[in-house]
């Protein structure tokens, strides 16, 4: 998990388990706003067959409402740093919740598939604003230490993921419009509390520029990392891209195979994972992750409606696991400061969760709907390959940095 030493384990700290309770307004509030802005991820995942039919447009058009999203906040993991390392973490905060609120109402305007794309477009640099400088005004204002606030962050981001189908469904049953406007609304209290709540936080010493992130992806280590990263993204949004196509359900129905899926995911990555790597280590654990996702991949791809489903929802563990030692990783195996090794890294992966949610369908239209599958399971071998070829380069330990410092440049983003 973010910000912690190797071996240190939040839940064996007396402090944690009290101080991820007893928490200011301020944290509660962008904590609370974190958890709609996650939810954003999967929100139309039970509504795509819902936006295709009533915008009369095909998979491939309707999966671009990902790739735009991703697209966009794989680029701004450059601009994020720049941006808030000279207006501060509030303003970055307030401009990213006033685009999601702005473009999410937009969003449920939509008469054309390509509206649609370009405003989730617009939602996307919203959000990477967002989450890219949440994590850093929670530790800096968080009460308890940096462990409780780290936990507190990872918990709103689990149950996000989780909370996102769930939503989409149970307003997406009435009109695949719906989601859109009730995320707008809820952003917008997000918005409101953190302006009450939350105070300025202070700039860092240094401004970040442009190009750091990209010069520490000079990093053997970090850019191996980021290379593994990017074929197991592909997997992993091939899954929540394409999979609601496949399964063909109500929305009642997908959300609820997401929303189970999602409960794995946050249960996995806050409370299984630690544990795992603290007994095999964080390669290992790391490299038959990803070989068990690409074995779930497959039987999602040839088995029945009903083992579709079920290896759907156990998916989520596997990427749950996946989630929490790539970030570890990303943070810690070079000697970049680790907001910025942090921005590089998702700048690389982001870019493999814009292009699968249009390749999947693509592929299927140029084979069937086994392919999709078999190419994703590839993809999560080829992660796994690199981390057993790379296995040296990723077994370098960076020296930590102080958390306060390393978090107040405001680019550290959610590596899950």
């Amino acid at each position: 998990m973010q910000g912690l030493r190797q071996g240190e384990d939040p839940f064996d700290e007396g402090s944690t388990a009290t101080g991820i309770l007893r928490q200011p307004k301020a944290v509660w509030a962008t904590a609370g706003a974190s958890v709609v802005a996650f939810m954003g991820i999967g929100l139309v995942d039970p509504i795509l067959p819902s936006i295709a039919q009533g915008l009369d447009a095909t998979p491939s058009q309707v999966s671009l409402l990902f790739t735009s999203y991703f697209l966009i906040t794989a680029v701004a993991m450059l601009v994020t740093g720049f941006v808030s390392s000279r207006i501060g973490g509030r303003r970055t905060l307030l401009a990213g919740l006033a685009l999601v609120v702005v473009f999410a109402a937009l969003s449920g305007t939509s008469s054309s598939v390509a509206e649609l794309v370009g405003f989730r477009a617009g939602w996307g640099l919203g959000n990477a604003l967002f989450v890219s400088t949440a994590l850093a005004v929670i530790v800096g204002a968080a009460a308890g230490g940096s462990s409780a606030a780290i936990l507190l962050y990872e918990s709103a981001l689990g149950l996000g993921m989780a909370c996102g189908p769930l939503l989409g469904a149970l307003l997406g049953n009435a009109s695949w419009r719906y989601p859109f406007f009730g995320t707008a609304a809820l952003m917008a209290i997000g918005f409101l509390c953190i302006a009450a709540f939350l105070k300025e936080q202070p700039k860092p010493a240094r401004k970040t520029s442009l190009l750091d992130p990209l010069k520490a992806l000079g990093h053997g280590g970090l850019a191996s990392v980021a290379a593994s990263a990017f074929f197991y993204n592909y997997a992993f949004f091939t899954i929540l891209a394409f999979t609601p196509f496949v399964l063909d359900m109500t929305p009642y129905k997908s959300g609820a195979v997401f929303f189970a899926w999602g409960l794995l995911l946050a249960v996995f990555s806050v409370l299984v994972a630690p544990r795992l790597q603290r007994r095999f280590g964080s390669l290992k654990v790391l490299g038959a992750s990803l070989v068990l996702l690409a074995v779930d991949l497959l039987v999602l791809g040839y088995g029945s409606h009903s083992t579709a489903i079920g290896a759907t929802i156990v998916s989520g563990a596997f990427i749950g696991m996946n989630n929490t030692v790539f970030t570890e990783l990303a943070l810690g195996v070079s000697d970049a400061p680790r907001p910025v090794a942090s921005a590089g890294y998702n700048f690389v992966r982001w870019f493999a969760a814009a292009a699968a949610p249009f390749l999947a369908p693509k592929i299927e239209e140029w084979s069937d709907v086994h392919i999709p599958f078999v190419v994703a399971a590839l993809a999560a071998l080829a992660g796994a390959a690199v981390v057993g070829v790379r296995r040296t380069a990723l077994t370098h330990e960076a020296e930590e940095l102080e958390p306060v410092h390393a978090l107040e440049d405001g680019v550290t983003v959610f590596a899950d």
